[in-house]
């Protein structure tokens, strides 16, 4: 965190500036608008014009396309706005300014101008999904999943089903889900994708004879199906059915498929049938895949364990390898603190909570030198002067000389020199 940047009076211009622009403009062409979004489907419809005003515009309209296919889009912009008529919606023109915006990554915005064209135009699909592919862009999926029902109404689109469906599971909402799922299978139902996430859904509530039903419905017409497979080869396993389980994983290696999970998977079918010099070899190939679960670590101890392997050279590392992953990473805990002092102190002003993990975060991470000056600064605030001095000092004997924090800082010990002074 850059201290100084809170008392810096330098203005910035960025794409949230062009936003903001976009967004102004929009409420002084519309009076209103914005005061209540629901207000929207009450903007005056376009005004009627003349066969040489609609060959202006979409000459307009262009030359505006043109700027956007090199890059231009504030030109872009700037141009399309001056075809806005006052209390009117061009919707094609609005819809390039939306285009606009989406080029320059201002999805915000360009969501906001399709709110209003959708509203104008329900029934235009076209919009509809431009407005349907913005929202999915900021994961507002609760408008999404919605705008996805609209789109639906006016046309029966796989992709737009699969993606509604997306949303819900998103949100944790599965039975909506799997109600678009299945309305996307019906129309593809050889779609691998699809069915992979509504079969997982279905092994997250254990409906193991759902998932293997699904499973065999795809592989009956592509059996070495890589992405299906597995699933199956999981739901066997998870239902007990051990055997037919390492059938299925076994062919699948066969097919060259090393995902961790075939490894990890059929380890754990080979140890639950005894067979472990087998599961043993499976899990640590999958630890060669993988080495970031602390649960494979003890598994592998475990099965070592149960097949007689020796203690000090076979178990035991493995033992230790899943202690040390379970011992906190200085790097991970330090920017974890880091980040609860940037919230304590940048939203709530709560200065004893951000000094705490501040404190925290430079005791896991010395090199976050940035956080003595924060606390310094946080103990300002609390206008406990004396330590304030004490952190920024700290701050001074080891911060680099001539840079805007290291300015900063300085600049704040002759301020509180002063007022230190003036209450002796």
């Amino acid at each position: 965190m850059a201290i100084y940047s809170l008392k810096s009076s330098t203005t910035q211009t960025s794409g949230i500036s062009r936003i903001a622009l976009a967004l102004c403009t929009l409420a002084f062409t519309f009076t209103g608008l914005f005061a209540n979004a629901q207000d929207t489907a009450r903007v005056l419809p376009s005004a009627q014009m003349t066969s040489t005003d609609s060959t202006e515009m979409a000459n307009a309209i262009a030359q505006a396309r043109y700027l956007r296919s090199i890059y231009k889009t504030d030109q872009a912009i700037e141009l399309l706005y001056g075809l806005i008529t006052p209390g009117a919606i061009e919707s094609e023109v609005f819809s390039e300014i939306a285009e606009c915006h989406i080029q320059n990554g201002e999805f915000e915005a360009a969501e906001t101008i399709y709110y209003m064209v959708t509203n104008q135009n329900p029934d235009n699909l076209k919009y509809q999904i431009r407005h349907f592919s913005v929202l999915l862009r900021i994961k507002a999926y609760q408008t999404a999943a919605e705008t996805g029902r609209k789109v639906l109404a006016l046309d029966s689109i796989p992709a737009i089903m699969t993606l509604t469906g997306d949303c819900w599971n998103y949100m944790e909402s599965y039975d909506s889900a799997l109600v678009y799922y299945n309305m996307s299978l019906r129309h593809k139902p050889m779609n691998e994708s699809v069915v992979s996430k509504a079969a997982k859904i279905h092994l997250g509530r254990q409906e193991y004879g759902m998932v293997i039903s699904m499973a065999d419905s795809l592989l009956a017409l592509s059996p070495d199906n890589k992405t299906i497979a597995p699933i199956k080869g999981l739901a066997l396993y998870l239902s007990g059915n051990y055997k037919s389980a390492i059938t299925v994983l076994e062919r699948q290696k066969e097919l060259g498929n090393s995902d961790y999970g075939i490894h990890f998977n059929l380890g754990q079918c080979y140890w639950k049938t005894n067979a472990f010099n087998k599961a043993i070899a499976e899990l640590e190939t999958a630890w060669q895949i993988d080495s970031s679960d602390v649960n494979l670590a003890y598994t592998i101890a475990s099965a070592k364990a149960e097949a007689n392997r020796p203690f000090e050279s076979e178990v035991k590392p493995w033992l230790e390898k899943a202690l040390a992953m379970l011992e906190p990473d200085h790097t991970v805990m330090s920017r974890i603190h880091q980040q609860y002092g940037r919230c304590y102190f940048t939203t709530q002003s709560q200065w004893d909570d951000a000094i705490r993990h501040y404190k925290a975060a430079y005791n896991y991470n010395p090199k976050f030198i940035s956080a003595l000056s924060t606390i310094g600064y946080c103990y300002e605030r609390k206008k406990d002067y004396k330590t304030a001095l004490e952190w920024y000092e700290k701050y001074l004997a080891i911060a680099k000389p001539g840079t805007s924090a290291y300015n900063f800082v300085t600049d704040s010990i002759k301020f509180l020199k002063g007022e230190l002074f003036m209450e002796e």
